[in-house]
């Protein structure tokens, strides 16, 4: 990715210098399939004089002309910019260019539907990629109004930021809509999206009396399995939601939300014209957890038209202001405004597990991250900026009290409105309504990385009486930081077949240790759980004798927030090696078959599968696979008919299929021969089933091709690349390993997926041969390809699943000798080997 990175100190010294008033950009789009043309007139002020750059990524720019003065191109664009010198204080920039569609879901992504050949168009531009598209200051402190005029073919329909305008028809087949200018906005949320999408329309009244118009966009061959009117109706509670504990109405001028193809992220934020992966338009039947992560997605989109788009960071240091907002308040409003009323639960068991593996890399960052340039910034879409940054959110409402915190964000947008601020431009709005002083809580939460471990020291008489309770806090060594955090301790006793909550205090807690007087007195109940309610960020212990009641009697834990705590804090003390991995397997085989809540369902098999495939003792790993898939295939056959638990068991017993007679189990499932009550093998889970057969071996190339001709769409296409990848051969694994490595042609999805299947766990054996090579290619593919693929890339083809000493001694060896790398690629490597190390560790202990 050479000549296109920009660091903080050039955008700090070209916002010095530059002031953007307006852009005016027209677009072509029936240039073919390779390239549009784009032409740009940018209006800004600048110190006279002066001398700075224009960012822009194109094929060929065919005129550059500054406040009328003729600029040679050939001499002035170079690594992705244009330079610009003897500016005046009023100027007028005018660029013209051939840029270039991509097919990695950067920029303005191309795609061809397999199904009926139509072409769709998108834009996805967070963080640096509307230059893309047209000439700009790529930073988000130069906001500005846009106005994009598009050609494009006569039957598309063309969606921006702001409402779509009658187009003008040639009578060629072509047509070209003028869309009228945006507010004031920074250039990563304008977009552009545009084909033969399918539409449907409703309208909403918002706070300020204003109707909104709403619009649901997708492309022909998926437009029957959208349910546009469950959006809608999510879309009007998070409106009222928001509008209400804001106090700010809707500040756009309508609401569009289109799915589309081949899309990287879950969803962006686009002012007005929400872009969502297509994994949310459900052509099978999908578990709870990813019914309601749609839900949290359209509300997370929706709050960013506030957070993020009204008012913007100044540099991306402050990029967690965006997500972690976002996420925080989709959740609250999941909670408090959907059906989806244990969204905390949700969030604590897939959020915050990703948030605590993240804080523990040794990528770790504080929230507030040091940015030094764009591709830090990439890498820092992770876990802190969204879910640790949701999670100290949290903890800060519940802090400084939640009526005080909306009042506070309230003021923030008041005062804000259109603009760019920093960290303290919120707190301070904070510091107003609560009345505390937030400076130290910030530095403590926000400031510096790492994650806290909570856990109880607790004394009782011989009858059970409690005669001491205090909370014990540690840090890590190098992240030593000691946080105030308000929390709960809940008391739980088992009352026949329940464990119910007896007691609960909330209290606030810092320093090493605190001591909790209140307690005193109190019966020592069965189970103690700090964290109660979920307000900290930090991990949980669990006292011996809590432990024991959790092992024995984890389903019958009446909260499930609290299910989900003891589920947490049990992975966390298998991942620190404090407690056997075989353990937790038997864990969770012995209590998964009665939780209720699908994401705690689903993220807990997920961390079977990687206990099962990488945290044993490799010597029991064998028999360990077996069992699970075994435990799973019994779970299954137990599970309600048409549950949600009977899906998730059955495709967790396929993923996990370690032996020729579960594989078969798996083919009979997939042919009919076995039936499970309610469940139908749709069209999703026969690829599912498909790919857990090539991975044992039992189908072929051939096979997989059937089921593509059968199936010919995107998805057919993501899972059949997913399947001949996981086929467990050497010419199967060289022929992935070069569709990905030695070309550079394969779409983003595909490439996502073709990785994923070639480090399925069952190839484990094959993947040995692939460490060198790996290594070899780290720096062609970070040179080579766009941001995202090499991401794609790097995580996606390490061979994880060796967790092995010769592994981890390959990826420090890499590390040493290429201390000089981007820092970037640097990170994702050693990303990779904190999972190794951990695992290596984990085994160590399981072996004891």
């Amino acid at each position: 990715m050479p000549g296109e990175n920009l660091t903080r100190i050039e955008a700090q010294e070209r916002r010095a210098i530059v002031d953007t008033q307006s852009y005016d950009v027209t677009l072509d789009l029936t240039k073919g399939g390779e390239i549009f043309t784009s032409r740009t007139v940018v209006r800004f002020t600048a110190t006279a004089g002066a001398d700075t750059f224009i960012d822009l990524i194109a094929r060929d720019v065919r005129e550059i002309t500054l406040n009328g003065r003729a600029i040679d191109p050939a001499t002035a664009f170079a690594d992705s910019r244009i330079a610009l010198s003897g500016l005046a204080e009023e100027n007028e920039l005018v660029v013209d260019a051939d840029c270039l569609y991509t097919n990695t879901g950067e920029g303005l992504h191309r795609f061809v539907d397999p199904v009926d050949g139509e072409v769709y168009l998108y834009s996805q531009f967070e963080v640096p990629d509307s230059r893309r598209m047209f000439a700009v200051f790529e930073q988000p402190d130069l906001k500005a109004t846009f106005r994009f005029t598009v050609t494009a073919p006569e039957p598309w329909k063309v969606v921006s930021n702001s409402p779509t305008p009658e187009p003008q028809t040639y009578g060629d087949g072509t047509a070209t809509w003028s869309f009228p200018a945006t507010p004031r906005i920074s250039s990563y949320i304008t977009a552009l999206i545009a084909g033969p999408y399918e539409a449907t329309f409703s309208e909403l009244t918002s706070a300020s009396g204003r109707v909104i118009p709403l619009g649901v966009y997708a492309r022909k061959s998926l437009w029957k399995f959208l349910d546009a009117d469950y959006v809608f109706e999510k879309t009007r509670q998070g409106f009222a939601y928001f509008e209400d504990k804001f106090d700010y109405a809707y500040p756009f001028e309508k609401y569009d939300q289109l799915f589309v193809p081949e899309f990287n992220a879950g969803a962006m934020e686009n002012a007005g014209a929400v872009t969502f992966t297509e994994t949310y338009v459900f052509r099978s039947k999908v578990t709870d957890a990813v019914k309601e992560r749609r839900v949290v997605t359209i509300l997370h989109e929706l709050a960013h038209m506030w957070f993020g788009d009204l008012v913007t960071m100044k540099w991306w240091n402050d990029l967690w202001l965006n997500e972690s907002f976002a996420e925080w308040a989709s959740t609250i409003a999941t909670a408090e405004a959907t059906e989806w009323t244990e969204a905390w639960t949700t969030f604590n068991a897939m959020e915050k597990t990703w948030a605590y593996r993240q804080d523990q890399l040794p990528s770790t960052h504080p929230v507030v991250a040091q940015i030094n340039d764009l591709e830090d910034v990439q890498v820092n879409f992770d876990g802190i900026t969204y879910a640790k940054g949701g999670s100290v959110l949290k903890q800060l409402a519940a802090w400084v009290g939640i009526e005080q915190f909306f009042a506070g964000v309230a003021a923030y947008f008041k005062k804000h409105e259109w603009s760019n601020t920093e960290l303290s431009d919120l707190l301070s709005e904070l510091e107003v309504t609560s009345g505390r002083e937030l400076s130290s809580w910030s530095k403590k939460w926000l400031e510096t990385a790492g994650v806290n471990t909570l856990s109880p020291e607790i004394a009782a008489d011989v009858d059970g009486t409690i005669t001491r309770f205090a909370i014990v806090q540690t840090a890590p060594a190098d992240y030593p930081t000691i946080r105030p955090h308000r929390l709960g301790v809940g008391f739980y006793a088992l009352q026949g077949d329940t464990l119910v909550r007896v007691h609960h205090i909330e209290l606030d807690v810092d320093g090493d240790l605190t001591e909790v007087p209140d307690l005193k007195g109190h019966k020592r109940p069965d189970l103690v759980l700090l964290n109660d309610e979920d307000l900290a960020y930090a991990k949980i212990r669990l006292d011996e004798r809590s432990l024991q009641t959790a092992i024995d009697h984890l389903a019958k834990i009446s909260d499930p927030l609290a299910r989900s705590l003891v589920w947490g804090a049990a992975w966390d003390q298998t991942r620190d090696a404090e407690a056997s991995a075989s353990d937790y397997v038997d864990l969770v085989l012995r209590n998964i078959g009665s939780e209720t809540e699908s994401t705690t369902v689903r993220t807990t098999l997920a961390q079977l599968q990687l206990a099962a495939n990488s945290y044993v003792s490799p010597d029991k790993r064998d028999a360990t696979r077996e069992k699970v898939a075994d435990t799973l295939w019994t779970l299954a056959e137990g599970a309600a008919a048409g549950s949600d638990s009977q899906l998730q068991f059955v495709t967790a017993f396929a993923s996990a299929a370690a032996t020729p007679a579960q594989v078969d189990k798996v083919r009979r499932v997939r042919d009919g021969e076995v039936a499970f009550e309610g469940l139908e093998i749709d069209t999703d889970l026969a690829w599912q089933l498909l790919v857990a057969l090539a991975a044992g071996g039992a189908v072929t190339t051939a096979d997989i091709d059937a089921a593509l001709a059968a199936d010919n769409t995107a998805k057919g296409g993501e899972f059949a690349a997913q399947a001949k990848a996981a086929l467990p051969s050497a010419e199967a694994k060289a022929e992935a390993w070069a569709s990905l490595v030695d070309r550079d042609d394969l779409p983003n999805t595909i490439v996502r997926s073709a990785a994923l299947g070639f480090v399925h766990p069952a190839g484990r054996e094959l993947l040995g041969s692939y460490i060198e090579p790996y290594f070899s290619s780290l720096l062609p593919i970070w040179e080579s390809r766009s941001y995202k693929i090499a991401e794609y890339l790097i995580f996606g083809l390490y061979p994880a699943p060796l967790a092995s000493l010769e592994l981890r001694d390959a990826t420090r060896a890499w590390l040493e000798v290429n201390a000089d790398a981007p820092p970037a690629l640097r990170r994702l490597v050693a990303e990779n080997l904190a999972g190794v190390e951990r695992a290596l560790s984990v085994q160590e202990r399981d072996a004891q």
